[in-house]
């Protein structure tokens, strides 16, 4: 790999860790935490993802801890979003974009970059869904709700599209460079038009209660 698309795989990264850390720290503003909360929440939502495909894959310590502008770009990026965040009626706008902004990075590069290391390709799809929905995991955790990746609009479905095709691109053309831009686009358009059309995997039928539970 030259030293130029070294560079430019080093920015999207860093780019899909601020994308990130804003969503994350978005939904610390929304859930009226305080600057520590907010810095927690953004931090671990943009280096989080990194840190579990480390700790799966046997890396110690996690990358995301060791190159400092990381986990600082995690953790400046939630600092402007504390002074500097939209009002509440456009947070979940914009939690939506950039949440989806990362996953389309993350899961495409972490795919791409799996595959070219000689990964196989089921391997290869799973570390990029893994890296790219584990921040956002996180988040969901620390602030008590549902992990959106079962739940929310074709969440994991958009990872997961994102990963197969950087997977298959690299594979069978091995540039890193088009597999991440294309499986990113899709990944990124999915997300973003299932939440607009309200799109969502079939769920079970609701369970009613029976007048005798009631008692």
């Amino acid at each position: 790999m030259t030293e130029t698309a070294t560079w430019v795989f080093e920015s999207l990264w860093i780019a899909g860790i601020l994308a990130f850390a804003i969503s994350g720290a978005l939904v610390g503003v929304r859930h009226n935490l305080d600057l520590l909360g907010i810095l927690v929440v953004g931090t671990a939502t943009g280096i989080g993802g990194g840190i579990i495909r480390d700790m799966i894959i046997g890396v110690h310590p996690p990358i995301s801890l060791v190159v400092w502008p990381y986990w600082t770009t995690a953790l400046l990026g939630s600092l402007v979003v504390f002074f500097f965040h939209p009002g509440l009626s456009k947070i979940r706008r914009f939690e939506i974009v950039f949440d989806a902004f990362g996953l389309g990075i993350f899961s495409a590069y972490g795919a791409a970059v799996a595959t070219a290391s000689g990964a196989d390709l089921t391997t290869a799809i799973f570390v990029g869904t893994i890296v790219s929905i584990g921040g956002g995991v996180i988040r969901d955790v620390l602030v008590n709700d549902v992990p959106g990746v079962l739940t929310r609009e074709l969440y994991a479905v958009s990872a997961i599209l994102g990963a197969s095709v950087a997977t298959v691109i690299t594979h069978f053309t091995g540039n890193l460079m088009v597999a991440t831009i294309v499986g990113g686009v899709l990944a990124i358009s999915l997300r973003l038009t299932s939440y607009a059309k309200g799109w969502h995997l079939p769920k079970p039928r609701p369970v009613r209660e029976s007048p005798s539970n009631k008692e």
